[in-house]
């Protein structure tokens, strides 16, 4: 029970008649607001595939800079600026896409190069052991 609510009941004054201390003594009657935070707006920021394209595929730093706009959609969204988090979201998402598909192909040319360049080295190896009969 608060103070003054106990100081209520300890006096006898109804309910109606006290008025809280630090409130205006005014006879208006008190208005008051009331905020809709519409659940709807639910704004896609991409962290976590900006993340995973930061450590894995950090293709010209693509990965990095998709990173950092995730967080500012983040941040909009947080400070209620929908038009603004859905900017940045689509810019974190184009950039994300960027890094998936050069790290995708990056990641193809290296196998192929890799692969080639063994076939390569085991065919000169060959190559060597053949000119010189083993020795």
């Amino acid at each position: 029970m608060l103070k003054e609510e106990h100081e209520v009941a300890v006096l006898g004054v109804s309910q109606s008649q006290v008025a809280v201390l630090g409130a205006p003594q005014s006879p208006a009657p008190v208005t008051t607001t009331v905020i809709n935070i519409r659940s709807d707006t639910a704004v896609p920021d991409h962290i976590v595939w900006s993340l995973f394209n930061t450590i894995f595929m950090n293709c010209c730093c693509l990965g990095f800079v998709a990173f950092a706009y995730s967080v500012k959609s983040r941040d909009r969204k947080m400070v209620g600026d929908i038009t603004g988090a859905q900017s940045y979201a689509s810019t974190a998402k184009c950039l994300n896409i960027c890094a998936l598909v050069l790290g995708i192909l990056l990641s193809i040319v290296l196998i192929i190069l890799v692969s080639t360049g063994s076939l390569m080295i085991v065919q000169a190896i060959l190559e060597l052991i053949q000119n010189y009969g083993g020795h």
